[in-house]
């Protein structure tokens, strides 16, 4: 059986991106392939089990080239989210599940082992509690389960295949059976109520969640062992803005593995800076990473 560093979990996506101007581009995304590029560049053993249509391999070319294994489920069709920008905002967006890979089931897993296991879903159509508790009951050398609460709080229409953002059922409990969770500010308000991302962090901790990230355009904050660490990025530009949050958890969980919480989040701060510099997964080298941290600031909040 291999063992992993970290184990990546969800679709493989086509997006099909479209700009305020009407220029449409299509590329191979997902939230598995921005974070598991990220945990592999900063040299971690790295596994992706993805659903999606075994005749698309192409799209997972890119994780094999870079030495991640993949394993892949079979489906009858591999996702394929259209994202309309209607402004230059590109936190601004408008998302269809055009096709849709279908949910994970907990008899799909394949056999492996890992230390950290991440669910990086892009809607609610791909986990359910029922799977988060099969994977703590049969995954026991998983010391970290981890989830993107956009596979939540991300809902499709059956009928139109629009994506809305919504309150899940069972929120505080789903949060409870994670050790860290990762969601951006429209996800932490719609959880919560609050806009401001540091009382919004605190409420999800609460909630029984030992670790986790948020972030925004400007800035994320991080909890992790009672106390909270608020930091900015430093990017030049954002044309790479598309997987900010998934390349950010990833290099997170990475450097977590031999570091402390507040060093691990200054590491994936600037790693992630850089990322969003360039459209797709990161590709740069950890040197320009620790170069780039002497430009970000990291300030404890509390605890």
């Amino acid at each position: 059986m291999s063992k992993y560093d970290i184990a990546f979990i969800g679709h493989m996506c086509r997006d099909e991106i479209v700009d305020a101007q009407g220029k449409t581009s299509i590329a191979i995304g997902s939230a598995v392939l921005c974070g598991a590029m990220a945990a592999v560049k900063c040299g971690k053993k790295v596994a992706a089990i993805v659903k999606m249509d075994p005749k698309d391999a192409p799209c997972i070319s890119i994780l094999r080239e870079n030495g991640i294994d993949v394993h892949v489920i079979p489906a009858k069709e591999t996702s394929y989210m259209r994202v309309e920008h209607p402004s230059t905002n590109l936190d601004e967006r408008r998302m269809t599940l055009i096709h849709n890979a279908g949910r994970i089931l907990p008899d799909e897993l394949p056999a492996f082992s890992a230390d950290r296991i991440h669910l990086a879903g892009i809607s609610d159509q791909e986990f359910s509690l029922d799977l988060i508790q099969h994977i703590r009951k049969v995954f026991p050398s998983c010391t970290l389960l981890s989830a993107d609460m956009q596979s939540f709080v991300r809902r499709m229409d059956p009928a139109t295949h629009r994506i809305s953002f919504s309150m899940p059922e069972q929120p505080e409990t789903i949060i409870r059976s994670l050790d860290c969770v990762k969601l951006d500010n429209v996800e932490a308000l719609i959880l919560t109520g609050e806009q401001d991302l540091t009382k919004a962090a605190c409420i999800v901790a609460g909630w029984g969640c030992r670790e986790l990230i948020v972030t925004s355009a400007e800035r994320a904050v991080c909890v992790a062992n009672g106390n909270l660490y608020s930091g900015g990025y430093c990017n030049k530009n954002s044309s790479g803005r598309t997987g900010r949050g998934d390349t950010l958890f990833g290099a997170y969980l990475s450097a977590r593995l031999n570091q402390e919480p507040e060093s691990a989040f200054h590491f994936a701060l600037a790693l992630v800076s850089i990322k969003m510099e360039t459209p797709g997964p990161f590709k740069s080298t950890l040197d320009q990473v620790h170069s780039r941290m002497s430009e970000i600031s990291i300030t404890r909040v509390c605890g």
